[in-house]
């Protein structure tokens, strides 16, 4: 192959053939395609209680409740204007009573009123690396536990690899290395590669390929333990199972995606999760702010003043007007162009240029936990049936019933990887009752256990009609810098303006940004008002 004509996704994609979504992730970061969350910033702003700054935030997700926060520590008089009936944006856990708030399709969920029956509909996981959310739970005092996000004891199941029938995780992927081993074995028992290797490296990697794909000692892959055994294990010797069809796991599609997702950053052990809901952490900055927050109060109006920023808004079928010093914007970008406002046209251009995400979820209430009957306790399941994957949850293990996220799309089809708002278009009972048949593929009666549910999808819930912001390389490349950085004294803030889209590290980080960029001009402002006088 031609160096010179190595594009970076071709390299890329071959070093995701030999080192899987880890390898690909670390590479891109060497190469300056992504950008590292990177250690909190050590936030010190300067006290302006006596210059009496004025600050209005627009909508009360995480990262308005972060900079709220920070900035009533540093003596800011502080507001915030939320159009929805509740607090977190997309941190929303969901239990008996409360209300799912889709246009069209208001749902109210049923689940039984028990401490561990609560839906994460929104944020769900805390990646152990970052370090912005972790800090906060930490100086908040919000208890963790670990999650169980990757278990081999779950399964993978396609309808058209294995005859539609779930597989274990443990079992594909023994067999799957085994298999791919015992080729590397056999080539380089042979000294089939283009550059001669020396004997010393030769047995290092003979012996790398037993190691990593459990091979005898003739290079053979016969099965592994690795796998499960048939029967017995402890009172008797194991078992091993026979092995899985080789040409029947190259004709799934679990090796392209699932089989490495554990092994990403954002995803890789261990993950964290808030004792009781992802809504704790929403429930922790409230119990520290005083800043009023107004509900159901939709921004009509963001006009940019030379020295300040007016807001318009309505508020029980009355308009009301802010002027405040400075402006944080958190209302989803697709949304800024039906507000009135004097923004100059290419910092129109680029919030009009970033696409929403079609995420969608389901939670079902199951009378029993048939899972753990299966040896189940956390993890996922991975199909490329349109629901995409079922989360068993790790708490409440041994209770009677249990919630599942009994779908999840990311926004694309799991067959096609085209872009899908396949839960949109249903009713909430059809979405269910979707979810039940396609479940019955993998768990035997899924569907009789199913006692009620929530749908989210987000697409089409109120004030958010998305989840996510979608950027291309080359929207990211004309724009992100621009939006990042304020217009006069507006800033745009939220995981939509950060390389982390759709997790709460995006929005601190975001938050962080622009807290420090008000900072810098803060001093700036006070030290040429002190000069002068």
């Amino acid at each position: 192959m031609n160096a010179k004509n190595l594009s970076r996704r071709r390299f890329l994609e071959l070093v995701g053939a030999a080192g899987g979504a880890t390898a690909v992730y670390q590479t891109s970061m060497a190469l300056g395609l992504m950008q590292e969350t990177g250690a909190p910033a050590n936030l010190d702003l300067l006290n302006v209680s006596r210059a009496k700054k004025t600050v209005v935030l627009l909508g009360a997700g995480i990262s308005t409740l972060n900079i709220a926060y920070e900035l009533e520590r540093a003596g800011y008089d502080c507001r915030i204007i939320e159009a929805s009936h509740r607090i977190g944006g997309r941190v929303l856990t969901l239990r008996s009573g409360d209300m799912v708030d889709e246009l069209g399709n208001k749902q109210i969920c049923r689940f039984d009123d028990e401490p561990h029956l609560y839906f994460n509909a929104g944020a769900a996981r805390i990646p152990g690396h970052h370090q912005r959310a972790l800090h906060y739970c930490k100086v908040l005092g919000v208890e963790l536990e670990i999650m169980a996000n990757d278990n081999r004891r779950a399964y993978t199941q396609e309808p058209d690899a294995f005859g539609g029938r779930p597989i274990q995780k443990r079992e594909y992927m023994a067999d799957a290395r085994g298999f791919m081993s015992e080729l590397v074995y056999k080539a380089v028992d042979k000294n089939a590669f283009d550059q001669p290797m020396s004997n010393e490296d030769r047995e290092r990697m003979l012996q790398f390929a037993i190691s990593f794909g459990d091979l005898d000692p003739n290079g053979l892959y016969k099965g592994s333990n690795r796998a499960g055994y048939a029967t017995g294990g402890f009172r008797k010797a194991g078992e091993l199972k026979g092995t899985l069809n080789f040409s029947e796991i190259l004709n799934s599609n679990f090796w392209r995606y699932g089989m490495h997702f554990a092994e990403t950053e954002d995803w890789a052990a261990p993950l964290m999760t808030p004792v009781g809901g992802m809504d704790n952490v929403v429930k922790a900055f409230l119990r520290k702010l005083r800043t009023p927050i107004t509900l159901n109060a939709q921004v009509q109006s963001i006009m940019l003043r030379d020295k300040g920023v007016d807001i318009v808004y309505n508020h029980k079928g009355k308009q009301h007007m802010i002027t405040a010093d400075y402006c944080f914007n958190s209302i989803p970008a697709h949304f800024i162009a039906g507000i009135h406002n004097n923004f100059p046209k290419d910092y129109a251009a680029g919030l009009a240029s970033l696409s929403r995400g079609h995420l969608s979820k389901i939670g079902l209430q199951m009378s029993k936990r048939f899972w753990e009957d299966e040896e189940i306790y956390g993890g996922i399941t991975s199909t490329s049936q349109e629901i995409g994957e079922i989360w068993y949850p790790s708490h409440g293990i041994f209770k009677q019933k249990g919630i599942v996220l009994g779908a999840y799309l990311f926004g694309f089809s799991r067959r096609t990887r085209a872009p899908s708002n396949f839960f949109e278009k249903m009713t909430p009972e059809e979405r269910i009752r979707f979810a039940g048949e396609q479940g019955n593929n993998i768990h035997k009666g899924y569907s009789s256990y199913i006692e009620n549910g929530v749908s989210i999808p987000w697409g089409r819930m109120n004030h958010m009609m998305g989840c996510g912001s979608g950027w291309t390389d080359e929207v990211r490349a004309q724009y992100f810098s621009r939006l990042q950085n304020p217009e006069g004294r507006h800033y745009m803030i939220g995981d939509q303006i950060s390389y982390h889209s759709s997790w709460q590290e995006g929005a601190f980080a975001s938050a962080e940004f622009a807290l420090q960029d008000l900072d810098k001009r803060v001093r700036a402002e006070m030290a040429a008002m002190t000069g002068a006088s």
